[in-house]
């Protein structure tokens, strides 16, 4: 495969601080995209530039073959709207540079009107991604297990700040937790793919696992034990994400957003990616033990 001119929105975020140096070992050249270029310190060529905002867009996309979309706001009360506002821009200002791809990180979960509002948003921005033409891939995942990613902190901050749990219905819910190294392997390996274009994949690890289960593994691989978990009806999304918040340092809009989805199976039905992107996915016990490692052990 060629090399290619990739532009990674949200550089210094999550996924992003891990993409872009991947993308440039697989032989492509990077721009990263920040709104604080003069404070990017990684690797690749910064570029500064806002999904909120349009108009600086045109600059950054300018000469870029792929595009990955990174963004979301949770954080927001009104971030479905901002998402989708932010979506269709960054598509329109694609097309008119003459990007070939957008690949986007969307969410796991089954078609239909029983999608969360966290999971609604995500699939309307994979459509308005596109809607100005340019080909979008998408890779729809669950929960991403990796050092500072909101998901895995909250089951992290979970266990290590409470001896016990009294944990809402949600955490008898289904999901595919996937590491965030087979997050990167996947993203790189489908751009500039042409096969891909147009294409909607869904990546996950090899077992599906109820939340109280992840509490439960992530409890042995820290402490050596199994924090005593006890699921019960009562618990709203609201208070929930009140009782994350005081357990935890996620905000209680982003927790709610997050709540609000979990109450939702998110498993892999489709694993054709890995006729494109092969490789073993890591089981979840050595996703947490990485995560671990890499923050420091605790």
């Amino acid at each position: 495969m060629s090399s290619r001119r990739v532009l990674v929105t949200g550089a210094t975020g999550f996924i992003g601080r891990r993409l872009v140096p991947a993308v440039l070992d697989a032989g492509h050249e990077v721009r990263a995209m920040t709104r604080r270029p003069q404070d990017y310190e990684g690797p690749g060529e910064a570029v500064g530039a806002d999904v909120a905002d349009p108009g600086s867009l045109a600059s950054a996309l300018q000469g870029v073959d792929v595009a990955v979309y990174l963004v979301h706001s949770l954080d927001r009360p009104d971030f479905e709207a901002a998402d989708q506002a932010a979506a269709l821009g960054f598509g329109t200002a694609a097309a008119r540079a003459g990007v070939q791809q957008i690949v986007y990180l969307g969410g796991l979960g089954p078609q239909g009107s029983t999608l969360s509002a966290h999971l609604r948003s995500r699939r309307r921005a994979e459509s308005l991604l596109g809607q100005a033409g340019v080909p979008v891939t998408v890779l729809r995942a669950a929960v991403v297990v990796g050092h500072g990613g909101i998901s895995w902190e909250l089951t992290r901050q979970l266990v290590k700040n409470l001896p016990a749990m009294v944990v809402p219905k949600w955490a008898t819910t289904r999901t595919q937790p996937i590491a965030i190294d087979d997050i990167i392997a996947y993203l790189v390996g489908v751009i500039g793919r042409s096969e891909t274009f147009g294409e909607i994949y869904e990546v996950g690890g090899p077992e599906a696992l109820t939340y109280l289960t992840m509490l439960q593994v992530a409890s042995e691989q820290m402490t050596g034990r199994r924090t005593p978990i006890m699921p019960v009806p009562v618990l709203t999304p609201r208070l929930s994400s009140y009782w994350l918040a005081l357990v935890t340092d996620v905000d209680v809009t982003t927790g709610r957003h997050l709540i609000d989805s979990m109450d939702i199976e998110a498993v892999v039905t489709d694993d054709r990616i890995r006729d494109v992107v092969p490789l073993t996915p890591t089981p979840y016990p050595v996703a947490v033990r990485r995560a671990l490692a890499e923050r420091g052990g605790s």
